[in-house]
Formats: structure tokens, C-alpha cells, sequence
């Protein structure tokens, strides 16, 4: 009897172990592949994709929403994910529908949209639009995931943008979904006036969260640079890969030397899990 119940609980392991290891195997090709650009995947040191998607909760048949994608460095990871695991990838792009939105932001949106059209590569990528004025991102109570990744201290330069970035990721979570932050950390050192260098203090993001009704469920040093002194020049874009060498608007400086940056690295950034309560 002893024997039939240990095959049965091997047996019952193996059930509900093994889409967690086929997810673990899909995402793990999805970073390593030879469609992901090269300059993308020259990152992956400073960027940790593998342990940060896995720290957040990432997995199959996930509707992920990526709040402020950019050029795209996880969508070229989580819209094969999802297309390969039976998931949905949301990017949370410019809110077009917003007549205060530039000519030169809906252009950048094309090009974004262009760049990922190729549905044998990246599945079915849905749009949503995301800024100070947009709608819900998607039906209250249907997004699994919504992650955002350096882009907090972009929300704390347009008054309440921040206030209602968080909201907008509560309402659209399920209960027990993840908000997954990843940011330029402050600490030790206060943040600066305005967060003009672009550190952002942890206490800054989770009085954030917690306001909207998140609760902080981990931290993870995952994307820690202990390298990172936080006290350039051009803020935290000194560094790679923005690489500035000059105040913002002004030309790039040729005589600026950038030894000592690009030995630092990216930033010191902190990765936190948020959950919506149940």
C-alpha cells in the first residue's frame, strides 16, 4: 500500500509540476533567442530577464500588460512567451486618443508597432493606450501581470500621473495579480528635488502602491549595482545605455570622458512585487 501511494504521489508531482517547468523552458528560449536583437540581448547582463520575469510570478497562459515598453526589450521576450505558452502580451503604449499627444509620439508608436507586426514571431501583440489622460487598460479585474520597468521617475514629472498610474494597475489586475516595478533606486541617499536625476527612493514607490491598494509582497537584489555611486553629472542617464554627455537638450560632448560610466554599468535598480489582495 505504502508503494501505490508513493507512485501515486510521484505520479500526481509529475502532473502538476510539469507545466511549470515547460513555462520555466518556454521563457527561458524566449530570452535566449536569435530573433531578440543584438543589442538587446548585449543587456541581458545588466537586465537580468530570466530572474526578474521569474521573481515577478511570469507564467503560461498569463495576460501580461507592459506598462511604457519603449523600444521594446521585453516585448521581443514576453510576446513570444505568450504567443508560445497560450498568453496574451498587452503594451501599455502612447495614448493616442489624447489631442495633447504629439505628432512625433504617435510616429514613434508606428514604428513600434511595425517593428512587432510579425505574428509568426510575436503572436497577436494587443494595444492599450497609457498616459495622463487614457482610459482603463483593459476590463476591470482581467490582467494577470502588469509590469513596468524604469519608468517610475517618468511618472512623477506630470502632476497625479503617478496617483493614477497606480490605480489604473489596480483596477485592471485581478485579485492576487502582480505589479512588477523595476527602478532606478535612491537609497542609501535621499532622492533628490524632483527626482531631476532620476532616482526614485523604494519608500517613494511603495507609498505609491499601498495608496492604490497594493500590498508589497517582495524585494528582490536581482537588479542591484552596488558600482552605482548615483552622483553623475547628467543623473542616472549618464550611464548606459542613454550614455549622456551633456545636459538634456544640449549636443553630445566628444570630450566628455566616459571611463569611469560605462565601468559602472546601468544603474542600481530595485525589483519589487506588488499584489492586489484577494
Amino acid at each position: 500500500m505504502l508503494r501505490i501511494a508513493l507512485a501515486a504521489s510521484v505520479a500526481l508531482f509529475a502532473l502538476t509540476s510539469t507545466p511549470s517547468v515547460a513555462a520555466d523552458a518556454k521563457l527561458r528560449a524566449a530570452v535566449a533567442s536569435a530573433d531578440r536583437g543584438a543589442d538587446n540581448k548585449a543587456r541581458d547582463g545588466a537586465r537580468n530577464p530570466e530572474a526578474t520575469l521569474s521573481f515577478w510570478g511570469l507564467k503560461a497562459k498569463q495576460t501580461v500588460i507592459e506598462v511604457s515598453p519603449g523600444a521594446g526589450y521585453w516585448t521581443e521576450i514576453l510576446a513570444p512567451y505568450a504567443k508560445a505558452t497560450g498568453g496574451t502580451y498587452v503594451a501599455g503604449v502612447t495614448d493616442v486618443d489624447n489631442p495633447r499627444t504629439s505628432e512625433a509620439a504617435k510616429k514613434s508608436l508606428e514604428t513600434f508597432k511595425a517593428k512587432y507586426a510579425d505574428a509568426t514571431r510575436f503572436g497577436a501583440i494587443r494595444y492599450t493606450g497609457f498616459g495622463v489622460a487614457s482610459k482603463p487598460l483593459g476590463a476591470p479585474n482581467s490582467a494577470d501581470l502588469v509590469m513596468t520597468s524604469r519608468n517610475i521617475h517618468n511618472f512623477t514629472y506630470q502632476p497625479g500621473m503617478l496617483d493614477k498610474s497606480m490605480n489604473d494597475f489596480f483596477a485592471v489586475l485581478k485579485p492576487g495579480g502582480v505589479l512588477g516595478v523595476e527602478e532606478h533606486r535612491a537609497d542609501p541617499r535621499p532622492e533628490v528635488a524632483g527626482i531631476a536625476d532620476g532616482y526614485v527612493s523604494k519608500a517613494t514607490v511603495v507609498a505609491a502602491a499601498e495608496k492604490a491598494g497594493f500590498k508589497l509582497a517582495a524585494s528582490s537584489e536581482v537588479n542591484a549595482n552596488p558600482k552605482d555611486t548615483k552622483d553623475h553629472p547628467f543623473g542616472v542617464w549618464t550611464l548606459p545605455p542613454v550614455k549622456r554627455s551633456a545636459p538634456a537638450g544640449q549636443p553630445a560632448n566628444p570630450a566628455f570622458d566616459r571611463t569611469k560610466y560605462d565601468a559602472i554599468g546601468e544603474s542600481d535598480r530595485m525589483t519589487l512585487r506588488f499584489v492586489k489582495p484577494r
